[in-house]
């Protein structure tokens, strides 16, 4: 149709004529109600923004020196992020004397890569920077396709109710302790 056709029609009919896909050979041009056409696109981009994940870096940081109850602690940490379809970085401080022994924190790496293989892939495999040396995991693909969209309020409420059903409503009876006791 031609354009002059098209803006006649477009104004006879009382609605507007859109360019819908300006770079096409030619143009296409739909004659429907402007207004319309917006709240329609504003909501499909509202939608595919609601679909869409988000990923995370989460950061757990070590120490040379860091006991083994609290690798694990940190080791579980990072295994629950990456089962939720986050990002890791496990970093590790050095201080002072400490960047003398940067083994003992390669160490720690490549003891956490380890653990983590089930579940994770290396992204970033470890180096050094400035005084911190830090590796970066993502989850394995399998785990990704499994990732929950973000929480809706409704599941929040629901979750909160939940957690509040779960608690005890009776206190135990205080047990009365002897001077000396310490525990």
């Amino acid at each position: 149709m031609d354009t002059r056709d098209a803006i006649q029609e477009a104004r006879n009919r009382g609605i507007d004529l859109v360019e819908i896909a300006p770079n096409a050979k030619p143009p296409v041009c739909k004659i429907i109600d402007y207004g319309k056409f917006l709240y329609e696109q504003k909501k499909r981009a509202h939608e595919a923004k609601k679909k869409q994940v988000t990923v995370q870096v989460k950061e757990i940081k070590f120490r040379p020196g860091t006991d083994d109850h609290d690798y694990d602690y940190r080791k579980e940490n990072a295994r629950k992020w990456l089962n939720d379809g986050d990002k890791v970085r496990a970093a590790i401080a050095f201080r002072g004397r400490e960047m003398t022994h940067r083994e003992l924190g390669a160490k720690i790496l490549k003891k956490l890569t380890e653990d983590l293989m089930d579940v994770a892939d290396v992204e970033v495999f470890p180096k050094m920077e400035g005084y911190q040396m830090f590796t970066i995991f993502v989850p394995k693909k399998t785990k990704v396709a499994e990732k929950k969209p973000a929480p809706t309020v409704e599941d929040k409420k629901a979750e909160k109710v939940e957690k509040a059903a779960k608690k005890p409503t009776a206190k135990p009876a205080a047990v009365e302790k002897d001077d000396d006791e310490i525990f």
